[in-house]
């Protein structure tokens, strides 16, 4: 597991800044979205809805690419590469209600659909690269 550097954890922990999750499609081609994430415990966690293609194209196993900048400056931003560790249901629900106190001030998700099943995706780094 690579660490992220100690001067690059206030972009993971303590701002609103959005990740780029890179994924590989089943044809190989890259497939990128934006997320909302958070840090915890020395993995990455990102929520979606199951469907989705970048949920389609993450398993346990599967290797990701996130690039996260600074929200503040535009220059200073950190690159986090990884394999997926760990993808559940439990508690998914709750991890987007998080994300949305994080990112819109809501304790709910305003957007949850009953129809929908929410997983997360626990992300361990391997590699990481800076740049400030």
């Amino acid at each position: 597991m690579a660490e992220i550097p100690a001067d690059f954890l206030d972009i993971l922990t303590q701002k609103k800044a959005f990740a780029h999750i890179a994924t590989t499609q089943p044809d190989g081609s890259p497939q990128v979205t934006p997320v909302w994430f958070d840090y915890t415990n020395g993995v990455i966690r990102v929520n979606t809805v199951k469907g989705r293609v970048k949920a389609r194209n993450m398993s346990v196993g599967s290797k990701v690419a996130l690039s996260i900048v600074d929200p503040d400056n535009a220059y200073r931003y950190i690159q986090i590469r990884g394999a997926v560790t760990k993808e559940t249901t439990d508690g998914a629900v709750a991890h987007i209600d998080s994300l949305s106190k994080k990112y819109l001030g809501k304790d709910v998700y305003p957007w949850h659909n009953a129809k929908e099943e929410r997983v997360t995706y626990e992300i361990t780094p391997s590699s990481v690269q800076t740049m400030a």
